[in-house]
């Protein structure tokens, strides 16, 4: 299912789980920056299309940093909510991503472990080897699956979910995500964005039961559409 509204590249919507295809660029709900965050468009979109009055239920299940695109699911009921949130914590929600980084692994495959450790002030997570005050265990497996010229295609599958975690692990280990400055790369994308995309979500439907197997287009741009 695949539909476009205000905006919205719409996946998958049931009566309980709405699925988008996050734009690079959207928040995933309110920050101090005051912009409109992505659950406000989508319940506006909700309240339109249903008619409905009052306020307009849309919980926030996950979220995907402000310069990532790709899949996001909200819950429309808190029932939903409350088991999509549970299921996320059992890891019963398997998440890929995409990623293109600069140079390319000379393992194909790997499992990397890590220790981050956020900063608030700067928003940013500090990748260690081993635990230091503060630090979360931080693992995720990538494999290479295909190589451009420049920069690679990389899949991403997280054991755990922490703060910025691809981006730094990406590029504690020498492969920066591509356009992310923050984490090493050498120069934005024009648009702001960074060559991070969360490709496909996977789970049993917490109300229906039913499998559901999403995958979200990748952005419209040149090194995107050259790993076609």
């Amino acid at each position: 299912m695949h539909s476009t509204k205000n905006n919205l590249h719409i996946l998958y919507e049931d009566n309980h789980l709405i699925i988008i295809n996050k734009r690079s660029g959207d928040i995933s709900q309110g920050d101090k920056t005051g912009d409109k965050p992505l659950n406000n468009i989508v319940k506006e979109y909700i309240k339109e299309k249903y008619n409905k009055t009052g306020n307009v239920f849309l919980g926030v299940v996950h979220r995907l940093d402000r310069p990532t695109s790709g899949v996001i699911i909200f819950a429309k009921t808190s029932k939903a909510l409350e088991r999509l949130n549970k299921m996320l914590r059992d890891k019963k929600i398997q998440k890929t991503y995409w990623a293109i980084v600069k140079n390319s692994p000379q393992e194909v495959k790997n499992r990397l472990t890590h220790y981050l450790k956020k900063n608030h002030r700067n928003n940013k997570s500090s990748v260690y080897r081993k635990k230091v005050q503060g630090s979360k265990k931080s693992i995720l497996y990538y494999k290479t699956i295909k190589k451009l010229e420049n920069y690679s295609l990389i899949e991403i599958i997280l054991e755990t979910g922490r703060h910025h975690q691809i981006r730094a692990q990406l590029s504690f280990i020498g492969f920066p995500i591509k356009g992310d400055l923050k984490y090493g790369f050498s120069r934005s994308n024009k648009d702001g964005s960074i060559h991070l995309h969360a490709r496909s979500i996977k789970f049993i439907h917490p109300v229906t039961k039913q499998f559901i197997s999403i995958y979200a287009p990748t952005p419209n741009d040149v090194i995107w559409n050259a790993c076609k």
